[in-house]
């Protein structure tokens, strides 16, 4: 553990430094190289501003108990972190991506880039510290109950606001059509935000259930989209419904479009605000009912991911206030559980599709059961990014064409 910790200086950029080749077992999974742009993605640039990491995979026949010796399975090295995972996802897909993070000047933060040039990703505004250490992370794959369980040692030191200069910012922020935002270095990302919100920019806010109010409330603030997981609509309502939740969400932050929650293999929820000047003259209606009538109107017995959605309407819940919106239900891929592979990174996935529909246009009843696809096919794989598929990708045709 010391000796990755303190990594010594590389003896040039970490631009230049090539992935290292490993022996054995591990294996790179950086990404075969750039594909055309897609039509409806040409011009679209997304800009992510968060974590990437090093990701060290273990894959073993069940998770050890303490005081354990084990032996592993399959192993492998490649580069992680929300924002990197996420990118390299939207530009698998056919945007144009650019990114700000903070890496170190050592041998894992020249490997880091390494692969995200490699993916297409626009590295030209990402930190680079003269010491300190990359953030990596050991995941731990648990073939039995097929999950996985993250060990994260962070970087140093930290991304600060006084990285970038305002007209490095500004670069940055040239042409983009949407900004994407993990959490994860709160303040660089609230400044980032708030630049982006003067120029009218609109922006996806990854909220992870592990940020606290101070660290994510100001992002929330100025989202326009907001994504998250089973854990955060509770963590953050204390409602436990998550239906009742997500408009309480809303409710909060009324300057989001749509709230939706990411819940594995029961698919995902969302919750879309109608649009200013829409018909309000309606009863309002119980949320909870709303979602029961679209559970019940699902296709069990559809094994690829689907949408099922109610009409805008004015909803309620228990507490008070109310939205005029509509609810939208998508279901997951029913993966085989001898295709079942890693869990690692799906979320991110995810949020690479979302990324792609909103910079495409796509409506939320073909963008949800898309967004699933993606993370579906990414399951098959070890590590979050050797599985992301290609816009080519024939499972991906009747979402692209």
């Amino acid at each position: 553990m010391p000796l990755l910790l303190r990594c010594p200086p590389a003896a040039s950029p970490p631009l230049r430094l090539p992935p290292r080749r490993r022996s054995g077992s591990l294996r790179s999974a950086a990404p075969p190289g750039r594909q055309p742009l897609l039509p409806a993605a040409a011009g679209r640039v997304v800009l992510g501003c968060g974590l990437v990491t090093l990701d060290y995979l273990a894959t073993v026949d069940a998770y050890p108990r303490p005081d354990d010796k084990i032996r592993s399975g399959e192993l492998q090295v490649s580069g992680g972190g929300n924002a990197g995972n996420a990118l390299t996802g939207a530009a698998r897909l056919g945007l144009n991506t650019r990114l700000i993070s903070k890496v170190a000047n050592d041998e894992i933060g020249g490997t880091v880039l390494s692969e995200l040039k490699e993916a297409g990703i626009d590295i030209s505004h990402v930190i680079i510290s003269d010491g300190g250490n990359t953030t990596f992370v050991y995941v731990i794959i648990d073939k039995q109950t097929k999950t996985r369980t993250c060990i994260i040692t962070s970087g140093y030191p930290p991304m600060i606001p006084s990285d970038l200069t305002m007209s490095s910012l500004s670069a940055a922020l040239q042409d983009i059509s949407l900004l994407y935002l993990d959490g994860y270095s709160d303040e660089m990302a609230l400044a980032v935000a708030k630049q982006a919100d003067q120029m009218k920019i609109p922006i996806l806010v990854d909220a992870e259930p592990e940020r606290t109010r101070e660290e994510l409330g100001g992002l929330l603030s100025l989202a326009s989209y907001i994504v998250c997981n089973g854990k955060f609509p509770e963590k953050w309502t204390s409602i436990p419904s998550i239906p009742s939740a997500l408009l309480e969400i809303l409710l909060q932050y009324p300057r989001a479009r749509f709230a939706v929650v990411t819940l594995g293999e029961n698919g995902c929820m969302m919750l879309e605000r109608g649009k200013d000047g829409e018909n309000y003259e309606t009863e309002p209606v119980d949320i909870e009912n709303v979602a029961e009538s679209l559970r019940l109107k699902v296709d069990k017995d559809d094994i690829l991911p689907t949408c099922v959605s109610s009409k805008f309407m004015r909803l309620t819940a228990r507490g008070p206030g109310n939205i005029f919106a509509r609810l939208l239900i998508g279901t997951a891929e029913s993966i085989p559980a001898s295709e079942l592979v890693d869990t690692t990174g799906c979320g991110d996935a995810f949020i690479g599709a979302v990324l792609h529909g909103l910079s495409t246009e796509m409506p939320p009843e073909k963008m949800l059961p898309f967004a699933c696809q993606v993370a579906g096919i990414k399951c098959r794989a070890i590590s979050a990014r050797s599985g992301l598929p290609w816009q080519s990708d024939p499972r991906l045709a009747k979402f692209l064409c």
